[in-house]
């Protein structure tokens, strides 16, 4: 129970249903807490107080279990390693992979119970071949992305009451009907352990800031940054560029360089991205029946799914788009769909731009 609404009313159908509920709240960090202040941020004291709040109205016992060292481990430590290596991650995606359905889920099912129970919008749907996870209903609030690093064991001991769920309102208007306090908390947004929002200052402390060029596609320098921590792919704010661009058109980061602490910039449609490929692959469910198959590709939380051709060979797996993405960053995790269900994902090692370079 992370103390926001949907967590509140997920629990209280679970009890509804007639499952046997214990509620559970992640302390995910030792240091001294503060109110949060308006929407940003999840997981403070203020949190774990309408968590607690929310169980005593549900009639369930509570407990609040300390992750916060695995936390450190496989969620901020692995942000801040990417990210010096020049990538983009997604910390609510390793947060669910490693945390909330793997070191939550190991406990839960070591003191006996069958699920982790959360407030997702996602679906999950039993076949003959197994358990599949599937979009939600409502696709403005969809979470499969960031629930396609689930595997099939995973998917087996895990429950999401809102899936069916039509809208957000429907759950506030539950919540309110029920009197759970947190009917109309806003939601949290931006980073949970950055819940000032300044992911650049706060890299810039974890990483250090050092001065180096930033260079376009022939490798000219073209202009110097204060920390390539500070800039991922697709941006174009904050560039220092002294040598302006001969077609006289804003120019974009196209690639991190950390080793030579390097920006490389060019032209918007150099961001194109033809093929995408990584390593670091898992299935949600069944695996693919053979190593070329088509399906649908999103690259962010609230992207466009795109068509695409997925090819698994020697270890890798490779997808080519019909139509280029853009702006992609090695780091960020490619979902792959088949219609509404989630084939599985994979964290992207590599990309080919589909615009030649200009010598």
């Amino acid at each position: 129970m992370s103390g926001g609404v949907d967590s509140a009313v997920a629990a209280a159908r679970a009890v509804e249903a007639g499952h046997d509920v214990v509620g559970v709240h992640l302390a995910l960090s030792r240091a001294g807490g503060t109110l949060r202040a308006g929407s940003r941020g999840c997981c403070t004291i203020e949190d774990a107080m309408d968590a607690r709040r929310a169980a005593d109205k549900l009639g369930m016992p509570f407990y609040v279990w300390d992750f916060s060292e695995r936390f450190r481990d496989d969620v901020i430590d692995d942000f801040v390693a990417e990210y010096r290596a020049g990538r983009t991650p997604n910390p609510c995606m390793r947060c669910n992979e490693k945390i909330k359905f793997a070191a939550l889920l190991e406990r839960a099912i070591e003191l006996g119970f069958d699920a982790v129970c959360t407030g997702h919008y996602a679906t999950l749907v039993d076949t003959p071949e197994g358990r599949e996870l599937h979009r939600a209903s409502d696709a403005a609030k969809d979470q499969s992305y960031v629930l396609g690093v689930l595997t099939a064991e995973q998917l087996a001991h895990t429950y999401f009451p809102l899936g069916s769920t039509p809208s957000k309102a429907v759950v506030r208007a539950e919540a309110e009907v029920r009197g759970l306090t947190v009917a109309h908390k806003p939601d949290s947004h931006d980073i949970c352990f950055i819940p000032d929002g300044d992911t650049r200052g706060w890299l810039a402390d974890k990483v250090g800031a050092e001065r180096g060029d930033i260079l376009d596609r022939t490798g000219a320098v073209v202009g110097t940054h204060e920390g390539a921590h500070a800039f991922t792919v697709g941006q174009r704010r904050g560039l220092q560029l002294g040598v302006p661009a001969s077609d006289g058109k804003p120019r974009f980061v196209l690639e991190v360089r950390p080793v030579n602490n390097t920006v490389v910039v060019g032209p918007k449609e150099a961001l194109a991205c033809s093929e995408i490929a990584g390593e670091r692959f898992t299935w949600a469910g069944r695996a693919p029946s053979a190593t070329t198959f088509a399906c649908h590709v999103q690259i962010r939380a609230h992207a466009d799914p795109v068509p695409a051709e997925a090819v698994l060979a020697e270890g890798v797996l490779t997808v080519r788009p019909e139509t280029p993405f853009d702006g992609v960053a090695p780091g960020q995790t490619a979902v792959l769909y088949d219609g509404t269900r989630v084939i599985g994902q994979f964290t992207i090692d590599r990309t080919v731009s589909a615009v030649p370079v200009e010598v």
